[in-house]
């Protein structure tokens, strides 16, 4: 249902206000602005969905635009161009930190406010979703004096929650860390944090140069965007400092890929490389109303072919007045692979890609992705409908082609039994 105003007698600035506190407290992402010909439409992010917020009339929309612009610092008179902005908002007890941004679009500007919050960071590795396998291998990871560490996924993952959980633990007077980011999205007491401004050189490959002189044990970078940022970080990583970044890839095997292509020595980055962490966002079951239900012939193929289990019945999301769907709140899937000396000597000695592949996925230990989520649908915290959702087994979950194909017998299992239920239908 959507959220009604009384704009004839209440303040633009009492509008934007309440808009901000309820998306906030509804634990929203984001908040999207977008114009259309006659209205403002409204909507915010939950979980990783819009959902439909207000409708802001005609002769509110462009004074609701300007406040914003306002808050956030802002040119308010320049409506042709892109720009970005910052709020800081206290509400109730907690002080909220937003990232702003505005688009000229046909029917005037789309602003999307970012809403940042880091207190699953606060809370250390503990409480980000990791199962014991992955957190004791991100334990051993940090514990290595120096190489680099990535973490992994696409934008809105998350990503930055994990490097600053790290970074939690790792922040100990004995060491001095140092990060170069773009923008600074959290304040950490006792690091060093530098933020990138390219309209006056301070890139992030210029700022790592000075911060090399600075006696660093610890440097972050908050994301690694291009060949010459790849090739500092792992030079760095590899002259006794330990270095944690991230860099848009979908799993571990794209990530030594993709560093590859940025031009990275194979020799420096086999014996730089500690560890990646690849993850993705699902969403969690409302342990209100989550209900268990018969588990379908292609569930259990999957779960038998995967994890090697047999299971009859899981958790699926029904829908209260506390959740969206059935679905409340998000937890990391998580793929951590802790590079072994065969990686390392795979990746220096330029082996086929059928080759490193076998030898990540098939000797390293790792749990991919799709190990991961099935072990929470297990446990209930998520739905086998939102783990295939976010990993296709098609394109994520690749078997050697020389052996018995393991997505081929999980799809064709899936085709025959689709097939067996048309039949059903037919008969009936």
């Amino acid at each position: 249902m959507l959220k009604e105003f009384d704009y004839e007698n209440l303040p633009v600035v009492d509008i934007v206000n309440e808009i901000i506190k309820d998306a906030v407290l509804k634990q929203a992402s984001d908040i999207h602005f977008d114009p259309s010909e006659d209205v403002l439409n409204v909507r915010i992010r939950i979980d990783g969905q819009l959902v439909n917020y207000a409708i802001i009339p005609e002769n509110v929309k462009k004074n609701l635009i300007t406040r914003i612009k306002i808050i956030s610092s802002m040119n308010i008179t320049e409506s042709r161009l892109p720009q970005d902005g910052a709020i800081k908002m206290n509400i109730g007890e907690k002080e909220i930190d937003m990232r702003v941004s505005s688009l000229p679009c046909l029917f005037g500007e789309k602003i999307v406010i970012r809403i940042l919050d880091y207190s699953m960071s606060n809370e250390g590795l503990d409480s980000i979703g990791l199962l014991k396998n992955n957190f004791d291998k991100v334990n051993k990871m940090i514990q290595v004096p120096n190489g680099i560490i990535l973490v992994t996924g696409a934008t809105g993952t998350g990503k930055s929650t994990t490097v600053y959980s790290i970074l939690q633990k790792l922040n100990t007077p004995d060491r001095n860390i140092i990060t170069v980011e773009d923008p600074v999205e959290m304040n950490i007491d006792g690091v060093n944090q530098v933020q990138v401004i390219s309209d006056i050189g301070l890139t992030f490959s210029n700022v790592l140069r000075s911060i090399l002189r600075q006696d660093p044990d610890i440097i972050m970078i908050g994301e690694i965007r291009d060949d010459e940022t790849a090739r500092i970080a792992v030079r760095a990583s590899i002259t006794g400092h330990l270095v944690l970044s991230t860099i848009h890839t979908n799993n571990s095997l794209n990530t030594i890929e993709r560093l590859l292509d940025m031009d990275v020595e194979r020799y420096l980055l086999g014996s730089a490389l500690t560890g990646i962490i690849s993850q993705r966002l699902a969403r969690k079951l409302c342990p209100k109303c989550r209900k268990t239900t018969k588990a379908t012939e292609y569930e259990k193929a999957v779960f038998k072919n995967i994890l090697n289990l047999d299971i009859n019945e899981l958790y699926s999301p029904v829908g209260c007045d506390e959740c969206i769907d059935g679905y409340k709140g998000r937890i990391a899937i998580h793929e951590v692979l802790l590079i072994n000396q065969e990686i390392r000597d795979a990746i220096t000695n330029n082996i086929k890609k059928e080759d490193l592949r076998k030898i990540v996925y098939k000797t390293s230990g790792v749990e991919t992705l799709l190990q991961d989520g099935l072990k929470k649908v297990i446990d209930g915290t998520t739905s086998f409908d939102e783990i295939i959702r976010l990993i296709d087994i098609d394109n994520d979950y690749i078997m050697d082609e020389h052996e018995n194909n393991l997505k081929d017998i999980i799809l064709g299992k899936k085709t025959k039994i689709n097939k067996k239920e048309e039949s059903s239908i037919e008969i009936l």
